[in-house]
């Protein structure tokens, strides 16, 4: 793992309380609460003393603290007065990012060589802020922005390397992502040091993406370093304008087109902006600029948000007592995306990132089952089950996602099954599988079978079979399973297409003959061409199986017996067939 950038983060307590007072004159000596969905963001120390805590109902907090002043969440409000922060900090270290409003970062080097160390660094902004703004601020040093950024809750300066052991007793809930947080409390992963001791290839399967990125947080790492590569100059973009903008509304519209071409002009490119760079220049040639951190990506919105927070910052200036006004309207502005990454693997969610959009998601979701039913929205979730078509259940939104079947988690490969080759050449002829008791499984261009015991199995052009044996069990680490395994279900890879009503379809051998199975599951010929519908017969040049399956047999209107099989087709296509009572079904594609 690349080392991270050690990193100097600047974070203010309560910063959404402290911008109501700056900006709204909220009492903040008395119990102040900043609300964002009818729950508490934020609140003063007072209605801490009280009871109340973020995350609460609006309802249950002006119960534990009836005098309890209620201010809207604004954050345009948040960043206008976070801009004289960051200009305080910039009076004595260069290179100010800002995370969100309350909470900047310096990479330390600079600081620390100039005023002769880490800590002498820290108590030196922390005085100009507090000098400057008369804001009370913390500072936290660590290897990467999200170990400083918990560091700072304390004001600790974690040793250089040791990002990893000050993260490991920290609670899961610090990565701010709540159903990857709920999924590891239940499976007992509590602290960040017990995620991060999980091997990474299984947390990328297991998690995808998004788990593996927080897994690299909780292992002392960073998203990628705070000063990232500058991109060619051509994907800058600005404007001048004749008439200065003094008026806020009229430079965010302006801000709103340019962020928009910004946008463009890198999707064209396939890129996406992870820090934002907006500059500014006023009519007596006075020069501003401010770059904005992002941990994903700014789409043509997020970077017009941040556009007219900073140009809200600039031209409002928002300080205790005074203000620090430009001394003249805005004649040009230019948008620079100081930090881009190529726009694959950081694919956002299907509403947008998480947040206020996830909520605003969930609301028009329940609308909608509102108007038209509650089966109208529906998510899917995985169960137990043998085949592609029987192992997702549709759950209405907002009904617990609980699957029907539960199942454990199948180890793969097979523990206690060792492999031994026994035929790998072009022609693979029919290889009689003896051994009565043994446990036997073929593998066919890849794609894994499991034939009853002491079943003549067919091979396939240009494909290795092998022969399984079952071996002396290992002694496992881990407790036993006590959920089923689901014999007899489909081997990985999963089909990533199943077809609602499966295709009929004819599976023929190079004489032309339809290809059946028999009862003892041999095949009556090699599988060569498949014809789906009325079209075209289609070249087979590989195959695996057939895997039987003979369910709820005790149940006459509910039994269910066939024979599946996976086919990879000359156009490059791969699927997923079953027979059934003589009939070849199309059920499933693979990716």
């Amino acid at each position: 793992m690349e080392a991270a950038v050690r990193t100097l983060l600047v974070w203010c307590p309560d910063w959404p309380v402290v911008a109501a007072e700056i900006v709204a004159g909220a009492p903040v000596a008395e119990p102040v609460a900043v609300m964002s969905g009818n729950r508490v963001l934020a609140c003063s120390e007072a209605a801490r003393r009280e009871g109340v805590r973020r995350g609460l109902r609006r309802r249950e907090a002006q119960g534990r603290c009836p005098q309890l002043v209620v201010v809207e969440h604004d954050p345009g409000r948040d960043a206008r007065a976070f801009e004289p922060v960051v200009v305080a900090i910039e009076g004595v270290v260069a290179g100010v990012e800002v995370i969100r409003p309350g909470a900047c970062a310096v990479a330390a080097r600079g600081p620390a060589r100039y005023f002769g160390g880490e800590e002498a660094a820290a108590e030196r902004i922390v005085e100009q802020v507090a000098l400057e703004c008369a804001v009370e601020s913390q500072i936290g040093l660590a290897d990467g922005v999200f170990a400083a950024g918990i560091a700072a809750r304390t004001g600790r300066i974690v040793e250089a390397g040791g990002s990893r052991e000050f993260l490991s007793g920290v609670p899961v809930e610090a990565l701010e992502e709540p159903e990857l947080t709920d999924l590891l409390k239940r499976l007992g992963v509590k602290t960040l040091g017990d995620f991060a001791a999980l091997p990474a290839g299984d947390v990328l399967t297991r998690f995808g993406f998004s788990g593996a990125l927080a897994h690299r947080l909780a292992s002392g790492g960073d998203h990628r370093p705070l000063a990232v590569r500058r991109p060619p100059a051509d994907l800058t973009v600005e404007e001048t304008y004749d008439e200065p903008l003094a008026r806020v509304d009229v430079a965010a519209f302006a801000g709103r087109v340019l962020a928009e071409r910004l946008h463009d002009r890198l999707a064209a490119h396939g890129l996406a902006c992870t820090r934002l760079g907006v500059e500014a220049v006023t009519a007596d040639g006075q020069e501003l600029f401010r770059v904005w951190r992002h941990d994903g990506l700014l789409g043509a919105a997020a970077i017009a948000e941040r556009v007219r927070w900073q140009l809200d910052g600039w031209l409002t200036g928002a300080r205790r007592g005074r203000t620090a006004q430009p001394t003249a309207g805005l004649v040009r502005l230019r948008l620079v995306p100081d930090g881009v990454l190529a726009h694959v693997g950081l694919q956002p969610g299907l509403w947008g990132e998480t947040g206020a959009e996830r909520d605003r998601a969930h609301r028009a979701f329940s609308r909608v089952q509102g108007l038209l039913g509650p089966e109208a929205v529906v998510t899917p979730v995985l169960s137990g089950g043998r085949s592609a078509d029987d192992r997702v259940r549709l759950v209405p939104w907002g009904d617990e996602r609980e699957p029907e079947r539960p199942v454990a988690v199948q180890a793969e490969p097979i523990p206690g099954i060792e492999t031994v080759p026994v035929l790998e050449r072009a022609v693979a002829p029919p290889l009689r599988l003896a051994a009565p008791r043994a446990s036997h499984l073929r593998l066919v261009g890849g794609l894994r079978t499991e034939p009853a015991n002491g079943v003549e199995t067919s091979g396939a052009d240009g494909f290795a079979m092998v022969e399984v044996r079952a071996g002396r069990p290992r002694r496992a680490g881990r407790k036993p399973a006590a959920l089923p395994p689901w014999p007899g279900r489909l081997p990985q890879p999963s089909p990533a297409v199943v077809l609602e009503h499966p295709l009929p379809a004819v599976v023929a051998d190079a004489e032309g003959r339809a290809v059946g199975v028999s009862a003892r599951l041999e095949l009556t010929g090699a599988p060569a061409t498949l014809t789906v519908g009325r079209r075209e017969p289609v070249a087979i040049t590989g195959w695996a199986g057939p895997w039987p399956v003979d369910e709820r047999w005790w149940a006459a209107g509910e039994s269910r017996r066939r024979a599946r099989f996976q086919m990879a087709l000359a156009d490059g296509r791969a699927l997923l067939l079953t027979l059934a009572g003589g009939h070849w079904m199309v059920e499933a594609v693979y990716d």
